[in-house]
């Protein structure tokens, strides 16, 4: 049952693989970036929406951590206060 779960897994990885190889070299059309007056220098569409990708990749989890944390503060605050209270 190991091996099996291994070599899903593997498959798995080599296909995500073949596809992202497969939407590199489908998006090799160069563009230049303009925001706010600034240019990037012109790269392949495929390394922007890549980049973009991971950078969602990475935010995403920090602002769900964030979130955790402020409710926990939240919470911690009104235990306080009811504590406080008498309750």
């Amino acid at each position: 049952m190991r091996n099996l779960k291994r070599a899903l897994v593997a498959l798995f990885v080599l296909l995500l693989a073949a596809v992202v190889l497969f939407f590199v070299l489908e998006n090799q059309q160069t563009v230049s970036l303009v925001m706010f007056g600034w240019t990037a220098p012109a790269v392949p569409v495929a390394v922007l929406v890549i980049a973009a990708l991971v950078l969602g990749l990475a935010v995403g989890p920090l602002l769900g951590v964030y979130g955790l944390m402020r409710a926990k503060r939240k919470i911690r605050a009104s235990v306080r206060q009811d504590a406080l209270a008498g309750r």
